[in-house]
């Protein structure tokens, strides 16, 4: 099964607070958050995984 990610925007301009990221391949294994952006702010470095 592909992983899916909780990932959280840390920008306090930005409404959003948490996403999730489901992944339909393989993920290579250099992959990370910074590879992604925040989908209402587009900020790239106020990006976070949450560890559950």
């Amino acid at each position: 099964m592909p992983p899916t990610e909780e990932i959280k925007c840390t920008d306090d301009d930005c409404f959003l607070d948490l996403f999730e990221n489901h992944y339909t391949y393989d993920v290579p294994e250099d992959h990370d958050v910074s590879a992604l952006s925040c989908p209402v702010c587009a900020g790239t470095d106020c990006l976070e995984v949450v560890e559950l």
